[in-house]
């Protein structure tokens, strides 16, 4: 699979997507990078420490969350694309679900658009990536956690993002799936969904699993966000096991190590 201009071999290597929120509230680290000279300091940081892509996002998705408007999430995402594409040699995805964001996005730099509505959110998205060609993730996500079979109405409503890529003429070596860890489930489900990530890879496209820091992991260890490196750790080992092509992490060093132990222990 290409994202900008780098191969990713999704079939036999997991990859890190490291994350770097431009936002003042999101769940574990609002705040700390949305000033322009810490976050470029940050991305390089993650990028010695092994980090194969970086998703800008410019609006919090933690629950009770503060939405902003468009041209408010563009403000704060934009310029950091801006400068990233400009300093590093390094793909970058976007972490948003409106289609006017994604379309400034790509055109200041984004080689990829992380969608955590899966395009069920603005009708205009698919359109956008399709046609500026570029890469996306389409996450599995609904307002309750209501489900007639959890694990068959999951992957049928992920089947549902796929078939609105598609249908606007997103080709399927651009797509990635994630199934939405702490998005309209409950806590015994986002464990269930860890356990079989398998069931993601059989919709026939890479998937990416992200559970950094957390609440399941909160709620599982009795910790903060702060204190979740080792219980992200044991997710990312369980998704190397499951042939995850991606995940999605704050604390990039040590997913790295505990990404290249696992596959040597499996002969990657």
């Amino acid at each position: 699979m290409k994202i900008g201009n780098r191969e990713f071999d999704v079939n036999h290597k997991t990859y890190i997507m490291g994350i770097l929120n431009v936002t003042p509230d999101s769940f574990s680290d609002g705040g700390k990078w949305n000033q322009k000279d810490a976050a470029l300091a940050h991305v390089e940081s993650m990028l010695q420490d092994g980090a194969d892509i970086i998703d800008v996002g410019g609006e919090s998705t933690r629950p009770g969350f503060a939405q902003v408007d468009a041209q408010e999430e563009a403000s704060r995402v934009l310029p950091m694309i801006e400068e990233i594409r400009r300093r590093f040699d390094v793909p970058i995805s976007v972490d948003t679900y409106k289609a006017s964001v994604a379309e400034q996005a790509i055109q200041a730099g984004a080689d990829l658009v992380n969608d955590v509505w899966g395009l069920k959110k603005d009708p205009a998205m698919a359109g956008v990536i399709a046609k500026h060609g570029v890469a996306c993730c389409l996450m599995h996500n609904k307002k309750e956690a209501v489900y007639d079979n959890f694990l068959v109405d999951m992957l049928h409503e992920t089947q549902e993002c796929v078939n609105l890529a598609r249908a606007a003429g997103v080709q399927a070596d651009r797509i990635i799936v994630d199934p939405g860890v702490g998005f309209g489930k409950d806590y015994e489900m986002n464990l269930l969904t860890i356990r079989r990530l398998d069931l993601f890879r059989e919709l026939g496209y890479p998937v990416l699993l992200g559970t950094s820091r957390k609440s399941v992991i909160g709620l599982t260890l009795d910790l903060p966000t702060s204190e979740r490196v080792e219980g992200t750790l044991a997710t990312t080992v369980m998704g190397v096991m499951s042939g995850c092509a991606f995940v999605r992490v704050h604390d990039i060093k040590e997913n790295k190590r505990a990404i290249m132990m696992t596959e040597a222990i499996l002969g990657k």
